[in-house]
């Protein structure tokens, strides 16, 4: 039966972890880096055992010699071809080599059911079906343990029984021979005895060879340690005997206080390790269950299993001893011990109990003096069981301490199992992980346990470095992560001057035709390289930048004078050992180019292995040390005119004025804000005014109606939620600066919910000390005004009598029959700019004269136009009259009266003796009317018809009237929680006059007068015309004598 094995790309997950940059000065400074490090996590090689078979459980390195190098993984449910076995298990070989290669079943029992005789009877003997073979795998030179701890048999008593004793078998010499040893298989049976031993749930061999067993189960599981030397074992097999002694082996023996002891489960793990100082290594054993379940681990003394050192777990149910291990950690020459408890539980934050596991690491300072390495590595996932698996590595990084590998089976993305690799030092384990791989295998049934198994500390290439194996046994893989050769190196980055002068220009570049001097400095770089077996020459990829710290598309103030680019990238061939330099020129732009003249010009050099570089003999590319940066930084600094010292130290003063202190609800609330900017100190540096403007406000712009103010360049932008204004005060503002400027906004959102608007101006720059000036606020009060106004009209505006086609009548029926029609329209207007909400109008009009009765005006309808209310206390049109069809009536038009003519001096004589019918003197009948709301620019429109009592005036024939209606209103509610300073309210007083015509005999012109008059006219033209006849006017005379003639000829044309 075999396996397959084949090399993967994607078999793990690395998870980086560590620390970057910390700032530099002008000298070298190295930091650690944290990061993924050495063990080969893009070529693991994988192999795969059968489906079910849980391979991978148990795992080991099978290193006979430098030629034959292999692993050894133990699967416990693989079906064998042993006749009448179910899932006995099975152990597989595995060859290495960086090709794909085949796992082959290792056949350490060909037997099938072997028989016991009792009282001459053959019986079936033992039980292998299921007796998870290849759950405990270790490997010593040629030798290979291989444990089955569920094997059961039927002992020699007379009543069958089925003990499960655990049994192991040895490989000897590369598979050339196989023996049994089965120390638990003895005449103490039962559950009080070895009965339920399960020899081989865990074991180890020593130095020298020497095997150790645990059996958790003897004895009412107290369990039992059992120890004996290879070749011992080796003499003492017989085939076909079930009961064996071993020269030399030693067990523990059963405690007296059972109600103490039992159930504690020794043995659960086993490892060796030297700890009491006589050359012999001594034993070290797991027991989860003891201390009334905080467990215990007993170190044995490997002469005789006495107990020579004890430790306690710390928390009942966390299973500590679960796992042991020992190595040397600090290289101290003094054996350390760990122990995991995978179920160890730490509170949360919120109180809670979480399980995380923890490993306790102890320090061995002396003679049995170990002392706990505080704090204790605790699991950072819930349920990941971190400490299920420890594994010493040995030297993994070369660094000359011992490193660990910890298994968190059930950790990582979707609980597919993780193994984080621990670093020494000289106090212990680092506290953080230097590594951490993931397993690629999702759960199916089980959980994949990537991580449930490790073994390490052996070099499988022989490349120097150890490698690790990892069982993934839910997902019956098996992982080999080989260590790739570690490079250090020492960096050095310099640039002289450190400070650039920008009026010193003694570098020249080329754009274009044109030849521009500009300031620079040296910059060089050095790299040395070297580590343990390494290739002669290694190739690195060297990025420095200038100006690094500058965001993404920001101006670069530096350059580098060859390329006119702010990178360099370099190719950097090293030979092991040696060191590599290059020297170049930076230079700085032209300051127009850039704003920020004091910040640091940081240079950062990172280099890196390059990843297209051929791979070593081994097939590994080297790996740069984590503990090297990767990632190193120099600064320059401008020359500033600040002195000495290079520090400009400003001294910034704002005052602010502005055209306005009241703002209005409603309105755009145009402001112009006028600044005044001082620096009585050094130069400040990318000085800018800053403006924190409110939510309600808008920036308009510069105010620019004033040759005397300052104008700015502003950048409006918004951070957070919050608008602010920027406006360039200068680069440097100068000492001594005094500059005037305005700004233009508009604050259009009011919200009465607050009573103020603030802004916040100050002036800010980049210098280090004194940096920006007092914060100045300047605060508008919010105000709520309204201008209202109240129109009024009268249609017609005079009434005439005698009205046309009037006349009295007894029973009135339709509205003419009073009088002539008149209407008076009132609009109430809100031109803002706030709101009103409640407005109270009243109109009052003449009804009746107080004593005499007399009726005035008649009111027939009130028509509104917006949100209007209305209500009267008289009775609109009250006796029902017929109302016309249309809700005006033309007043009669004086020019078609061809026979009236008006002086103008009656008009005024007539206007003076007109009476006022008003409110005063004479009862008025009331309207009320409540006005809704009315926006800025809105109005409410009140038409009141009406007709005037004709019967009344025709009683006064002759004498003028004036009837003066009184309307009123009164704000009374706006819809804002802010009050206003003062209510708008108002009158309006339209007027009606009554006017009579004169009569026509007092006008009129007898016709004989004016034909008399044009005869007369024509007379006295004929007169005229003859008199002017008679004076010879119409004659003409010869112009001039003789003599004037003849001056008025030509001249001859011989003089011409």
């Amino acid at each position: 039966m075999g396996s397959r094995g084949h090399r993967s790309k994607t078999a793990s997950k690395l998870t980086n972890q560590g620390a970057r940059l910390c700032s530099f000065g002008l000298s070298v400074i190295l930091i650690q880096l944290c990061a993924a490090f050495n063990l080969d996590v893009e070529n693991p090689t994988v192999y795969s055992g059968p489906e079910g078979s849980y391979f991978g459980y148990a795992v080991d390195f099978y290193l006979t010699n430098t030629s034959s190098v292999s692993v050894v993984v133990g699967a416990p449910k693989a079906n064998t071809s042993q006749v009448n076995i179910t899932q006995g298990g099975s152990v597989f070989y595995c060859p290495w080599s960086t090709g794909q290669s085949d796992c082959n079943s290792i056949e350490f029992d060909n037997e099938g059911i072997r028989t016991i005789s009792i009282k001459d009877v053959n019986r079936k003997g033992e039980f292998k079906s299921h007796q998870w073979f290849g759950a405990t795998v270790r490997s010593h030179g040629d030798t290979i343990l291989a444990c089955a701890p569920l094997y059961s048999w039927r002992t020699k008593e007379d009543e069958p029984r089925v003990d499960s004793t655990g049994t192991c078998f040895l490989s000897v010499n590369n598979f050339t021979k196989f023996v049994e040893y089965a120390p638990c298989r003895t005449e103490l049976f039962g559950p009080a005895g070895q009965g339920y031993c399960q020899g081989g749930f865990s074991a180890d061999f020593t130095k020298d060879g020497k095997v150790v067993l645990g059996g958790p189960g003897s004895y009412y599981w107290q369990g039992q340690v059992i120890a004996a030397v290879k070749e011992e074992i080796i003499k003492a097999y017989y085939p076909g005997y079930f009961l064996s002694s071993v020269e030399g082996e030693m067990r523990t023996k059963q405690l007296k206080q059972t109600v103490y002891h039992d159930d504690t489960y020794m043995g659960y793990s086993v490892t060796a390790g030297e700890f009491t100082e006589d050359n012999v290594e001594d034993f070290v054993a797991g027991i989860p269950k003891g201390e009334w379940l905080h467990g215990l681990v007993s170190i044995l003394n490997g002469t005789d299993l006495t107990k020579v050192k004890t430790f306690s777990g710390e928390q009942m149910g966390s299973y500590y001893g679960y796992s042991v291990a020992t190595t040397d950690i600090n290289n101290d020459g003094r054996m350390d011990l760990l122990v995991g408890a995978p179920m160890f539980m730490i509170l949360d934050t919120d109180g809670r109990l979480e399980e995380r596991g923890r490993v306790y690491v102890y320090m061995q300072k002396g003679l049995l003096d170990l002392q706990p390495q505080l704090p204790h590595l605790t699991g950072t996932e819930v349920y990941a069981r971190f400490g299920s698996s420890i594994a010493p590595l040995g030297d993994l990084n070369q660094d000359g301490f011992n490193d660990v590998a910890i298994g968190c089976p059930f950790g990582g993305e979707d609980k597919q199992g993780v193994v984080k690799i621990y670093n020494g030092h000289s106090g212990g384990l680092q506290d953080k992980p230097s590594q951490v791989i993931s397993g690629q295998w999702a759960s199916t049934t089980i959980p994949a346990s990537f991580g449930f198994t490790l073994r390490g500390n052996k070099d499988l290439d022989m490349n120097g470095y150890p490698d690790l194996i990892v069982g993934a046994f839910g997902a019956d893989q098996a992982v080999v992560y080989r260590g790739r050769p570690i490079v250090n190196t020492s960096v050095s980055l310099l640039v002289h001057p450190a400070m650039i002068n920008p009026e010193e220009k003694h570098c020249v570049i080329t754009r274009g035709n044109d030849s521009i001097a500009v300031s620079c400095v040296n910059l060089s770089f050095c790299l040395l390289a070297n580590g343990k077996h390494l290739p002669d020459k290694l190739v690195f990829r060297v990025e420095v930048q200038l100006d690094r710290q500058k965001q993404k598309g920001a101006v670069r103030r530096a350059l580098f004078v060859d390329s006119q680019q702010p990178s360099l990238i370099r190719s950097l061939t090293v030979p092991n050992g040696a060191r590599h330099c290059h020297e170049t020129k930076i230079y700085l732009r032209d300051e127009k180019e850039f704003r920020d003249k004091l910040s640091a010009i940081y240079v950062a050099l990172n280099f890196s292995l390059d990843p297209q570089a051929a791979s070593d003999k081994h097939g590994l590319r080297p790996i740069l040390n984590y503990q090297t940066t990767e990632l190193i930084e120099q600064k320059a600094q401008i020359l500033l005119d600040c002195g000495e010292d290079n520090i400009c130290v400003p001294d910034l003063k704002l005052t602010v004025v502005g055209d306005r202190k009241e703002v209005y609800l409603g309105d755009e609330n145009s402001l112009t804000l006028t600044f005044n900017a001082k620096n009585d100190g050094g130069g400040a540096y990318e000085a800018e005014l800053h403006v924190v403007l409110p939510p309600e406000a808008d920036y308009s712009g510069i105010a620019r109606n004033n040759e005397s103010l300052t104008q700015l360049t502003c950048s409006y932008e918004t951070e957070n939620q919050t608008r602010y204004l920027s406006c360039d005060l200068g680069n440097p503002m100068k000492s001594g600066t005094n500059l005037w400027a305005g700004l233009r906004f508009t604050v259009p959102r009011l919200k009465d919910t607050r009573k103020v608007v603030q802004f916040d101006l100050q002036i800010r720059s980049k210098n280090e000390n004194n940096s920006q000036s007092e914060m100045v606020p300047y605060k508008l009060e919010v105000v709520v005004q309204a201008d209202v106004i109240l129109q009024g009209v009268s249609r017609p505006d005079k009434v005439f009598f005698p009205p046309p086609n009037w006349k009295v009548t007894k029973r009135l029926e339709v509205e003419g029959d009073v009088g002539p029609e008149v209407s008076h329209i009132y609009e109430l207007v809100n031109n803002g700019p706030s709101r009103i909400s409640h407005t109270l109008l009243q109109l009052r009009c003449p009804m009746r004269g107080r004593l005499s009765g007399h009726q005035f005006m008649y009111p027939l309808e009130v028509t509104t136009q917006g949100p209007l209310n209305c209500s009267t206390n008289r009775t609109v049109n009250p006796h029902h009259l017929k109302l016309q069809q249309s809700s005006t009536e033309q007043p009669p038009l004086l020019e078609k009266q061809v026979h009236h003519i008006e002086k103008r001096e009656a008009h005024k004589g007539q206007l003076a003796e007109m009476s006022n019918l008003s409110c005063s003197s004479v009862d008025c009948w009331t309207l009320s009317c409540n006005v809704g709301l009315l926006e800025r620019g809105t109005s409410a429109i009140l038409t009141v018809r009406s007709r005037i009592w004709a019967e009344t005036f025709m009683e006064f024939s002759y004498k003028n009237y004036v009837l003066e209606c009184q309307a009123t209103y009164d704000v009374q509610k706006m819809p804002y929680s802010i009050l206003p300073k003062e209510s708008p309210s108002g009158a309006k007083k339209v007027v009606t006059p009554v006017v009579w015509n004169k009569p026509e005999s007092q006008y009129a012109v007898p016709l004989w007068i004016i034909i008399l008059a044009i005869l007369a006219g024509l007379l006295l033209l004929a007169l005229l015309i003859y008199v002017l006849y008679k004076l010879g006017f119409f004659k003409r005379t010869e112009y001039g004598t003789a003599m004037e003639k003849a001056q008025l000829k030509p001249q001859a044309a011989s003089e011409a």
